[in-house]
């Protein structure tokens, strides 16, 4: 159903820990180095306990710009459901986390994941370029949810 491959649009990109000697210090973003249509508008950061997946879900209009520097290790799973894309139908899988740090640029309409596969609770940072619920909270929130379809073709291994 899906091909294995790169998603167009979504960016995977390599965090550099920069350690000294009070501990350590990562760039997440940089506005030079973002399209502007993908500037973060707000910044959240979530705990996952061990083996628990957070997703799969997609957004109509929001582009997320997750973060996964440890602890832990998590598992990431993107499939592209743009049926206007040169990757419709394409599914990327990789791992980040402690040991190996990434930022991950999700757009719109790009189902994604991700699970927890290490042995401590996780953080995950995300930096959205859409306000949850809009400006005040007062809107429909973008959010097309497929974890509660035991059906979907979204399958986490």
């Amino acid at each position: 159903m899906f091909l294995e491959g790169a998603i167009t649009g979504a960016v995977v990109k390599d965090l550099t820990i920069h350690p000294d000697q009070r501990g350590w210090l990562a760039e997440l973003f940089r506005a030079d180095e973002l399209l502007p249509e993908f500037l973060p508008q707000m910044a959240y950061v979530s705990m996952t306990d061990v083996g628990v997946a957070r997703g799969p879900h997609e957004h109509q209009n929001q582009a997320d710009y997750f973060c996964f520097l440890g602890p832990s290790t998590f598992r990431i799973y993107l499939w592209d459901n743009r049926k206007d894309s040169t990757s419709f139908r394409h599914r990327m899988v990789l791992e980040a986390g402690e040991k190996s740090p990434k930022a991950v640029l999700v757009p719109a309409g790009v189902v994604h994941a991700y699970k927890n596969v290490g042995n401590v609770p996780g953080m995950v940072i995300n930096c959205p370029n859409r306000l949850y619920g809009g400006p005040g909270r007062k809107d429909k929130v973008d959010e097309i949810r497929h974890e509660s379809d035991r059906n979907t073709i979204f399958q986490i291994d």
